[in-house]
């Protein structure tokens, strides 16, 4: 933004040095140790901005173990900072420290593909969000107009999973906001934008039978497994346009002699309608009722929709609008699409915000060892998002066009 200064102001060199150093750390959601050490740097590094930081801790959450148990599921710490808390118009910029690479993963070291392009665990989703996140904040605080926004920014530590150690302060932070912008990276390498997104929902189903010999006495046993395969077809079974249902995992059973009396069943839903998961949800109701009867089994069910399906109102559709102006300001030809992944862009659409979730670098071929940043995105998108944020400051979301 050359009238304020913001464009020269982004020290793309910075950025790649921080990208680097913060994906040499491996933070896969339960290396609480890894993501404890990504915490503290960000912490030291998010110090530069004019408010607090603090490390939240995790909501609690449990999980199904395989013996069919509900256990605690530990988390990591959450990285919040306030800046100009009493602002009247004030935003929420949202991100995440952990990665799908677990400590023990072979993927963990960077490497250059190109002179342009690094490949390495993060670079991408999103510890290069995280960076254009900063750098966009330290050159808007350089700006004329940074007195008149306030702003709230969260990196959780656990988006990869779900959020479910961190929907509740997603939503607390939500509250009030004129807009929000999330720093996933870009769904296309060209920098195309994610638009509208369906929902997703974890379940798992705990069936208890009775145990039996397989030679001897099978009529007198009841069979988990059989009951929770017919769970699986009749699952599918409900399958429309407006929902898909992928039952990803069956464990139970023993020894081939015994008619199994445990199982556990955990399926994943994407519903692209409010209306497709709350109607899956009744239909699984019944089903449950169903099977229990049929094979006279008992059945628990864990889990529902943790992420509603995300629309884009008028409202949002203002806030892309303004995305795209900037973008046209800076030579840059800023376009959508709808998405069938998630991010918590859902979580912050459901609270009624304006949200734009997919900020952060252009790139690829996330979660996988191919996974890559264009690193010239690095300091394009910081000026785009730094660009957005002055004029979200000066009010154009409120007045619908750039003056």
């Amino acid at each position: 933004m050359r009238e304020d200064g913001t464009l020269t102001a982004i020290d793309g060199a910075a950025m790649l040095a921080q990208v680097e150093a913060w994906s040499a750390i491996n933070t896969g959601t339960a290396n609480l140790a890894g993501l404890a050490s990504q915490a503290a740097a960000l912490a030291e590094a998010f110090a530069v901005l004019p408010g607090t930081v603090e490390l939240v801790d995790p909501a609690p959450v449990t999980a199904i173990a395989a013996d069919g148990s509900a256990v605690p599921k530990p988390h990591g710490q959450h990285l919040v900072v306030r800046v100009r808390p009493q602002a009247n118009r004030r935003i929420l910029l949202t991100g995440h420290m952990d990665t799908v690479f677990p400590a023990d993963h072979a993927f963990q070291r960077l490497r250059w593909l190109d002179a342009e392009t690094l490949n390495g665990p993060g670079v991408a989703d999103m510890k290069g969000g995280i960076a254009v996140m900063l750098h966009a904040l330290m050159a808007f605080e350089q700006t004329a107009s940074a007195s008149g926004l306030g702003y709230d920014v969260l990196i959780n530590s656990d988006e990869e999973t779900g959020s479910l150690a961190s929907s509740a302060l997603i939503a607390e932070l939500a509250a009030g906001k004129l807009a929000a912008l999330t720093y996933e990276p870009a769904a296309l390498p060209d920098g195309t934008l994610a638009h509208e997104r369906g929902g997703t929902g974890n379940y798992s189903i705990t069936f208890t039978g009775k145990a039996a010999h397989a030679g001897r006495n099978p009529h007198e046993g009841r069979n988990a497994i059989v009951a929770a395969a017919d769970l699986i077809l009749r699952l599918k079974a409900l399958e429309t346009p407006e929902i898909t249902i992928n039952p990803a995992k069956l464990e139970g059973g023993a020894a081939n002699n015994v008619v199994p009396d445990h199982a556990v069943l955990r399926f994943n839903i994407r519903p692209k309608t409010v209306e497709a998961g709350a109607a899956f949800d009744h239909a699984l109701s019944h089903l449950l009722i169903d099977i229990q009867a049929a094979h006279g089994v008992a059945t628990q069910r864990h889990g529902g929709v943790t992420r509603p399906p995300k629309t884009v109102d008028a409202a949002a559709q203002k806030l892309f609008d303004l995305v795209r102006a900037c973008g046209a300001e800076l030579g840059e030809d800023i376009r959508w699409q709808a998405s069938g992944g998630v991010c918590d862009g859902n979580n912050i659409a459901a609270c009624g915000v304006p949200v734009v979730d997919t900020m952060g670098v252009r790139g690829g071929a996330i979660h996988s060892p191919d996974e890559y940043l264009i690193v010239p995105s690095l300091v394009s998108r910081a000026a785009l998002s730094a660009r957005v944020i002055t004029r979200l400051a000066q009010g154009h979301l409120e007045q619908g066009a750039l003056s």
